[in-house]
Parts: structure tokens; sequence; C-alpha cells
């Protein structure tokens, strides 16, 4: 298991949706594996509109251009 997702099972744990939208978004960022990479994404997005977080219209924007939302 890698140290990022020691850190998101952590902040799972912990329900620190601040740090999950970060850490998916990291995640998102360093995988090469497109399906990976929008399963995270959207994580970070649900995360982020649950929070409140500046970064959910660019994380929108992302899954969009992927082709995962309209």
């Amino acid at each position: 298991m890698s140290a990022l997702d020691t850190r998101l099972l952590e902040a799972h744990a912990r329900d620190d949706r601040h740090a999950l939208v970060s850490l998916y978004t990291a995640a998102a960022d360093t995988t090469r594996d497109a399906d990976a990479e929008g399963f995270y994404l959207t994580h970070a997005y649900v995360f982020a509109l649950e929070v409140g977080d500046s970064t959910a219209a660019s994380l929108h924007a992302r899954l969009k251009a992927a082709g995962r939302v309209e």
C-alpha cells in the first residue's frame, strides 16, 4: 500500500472531507490509468461539493474534459 493510500484511509477514518478533496486530487494527478483517474476525480469532486471547496469547478472541468460528466 502506498503512502497516499494510507493517508486516504486515515482521512476517511477521521471523516476529514477537506483532506479527502486534496488526497483524491493528488491520486488522480499521479495515476496513469484513465479509469483510476476518473474514480479519484469523481471522489474529489463529490467531497469538494460537500464541503464547498473552491476546487469543485476545476474538478468538474477535468471530469468533463475526460468525458466523465456532461
